[in-house]
């Protein structure tokens, strides 16, 4: 069993920078590929970014592609997104979440964080 907790988000002008963490639980935690995702309010989850279990292949959603960066160091745990150049539609809930396979969507994630809210004004 993997347990998931974000935190790191927070308010921040248009063209700012934050940081989010993900800190794993559960001994597989390296052996599974791990995601983002956002959830603006009265929208869908949508996916943001994903990172292979070695740290070796990322996907990126083409809004976030040069802005945000996935890293993962797998002795601590943890999971980062590193989000620079932010812009009022990065407004959302953050989730990361963890699964068995590196995929853009949804599906096949097992493993979700409570989410951190991060929001952007102009």
């Amino acid at each position: 069993q993997v347990q998931l907790v974000n935190s790191g988000g927070g308010s921040v002008q248009a063209g700012g920078s934050l940081r989010l963490t993900c800190a794993a639980s559960g001994r597989t935690f390296g052996w599974l590929a791990v995601g983002w995702f956002r959830q603006a309010p009265g929208k869908e989850r949508e996916f943001v970014a994903a990172l292979s279990a070695n740290g070796d292949s990322s996907h990126y959603t083409d809004s976030v592609k040069a802005r945000f960066t996935i890293s993962r160091d797998n002795a601590k745990n943890t999971v980062y997104l590193q989000m620079n150049s932010l812009k009022p539609e990065d407004t959302a809930m953050y989730y990361c979440a963890a699964g068995p396979y590196l995929r853009d969507g949804l599906t096949g994630y097992n493993y979700w964080g409570q989410g951190t809210q991060v929001t952007v004004s102009s």
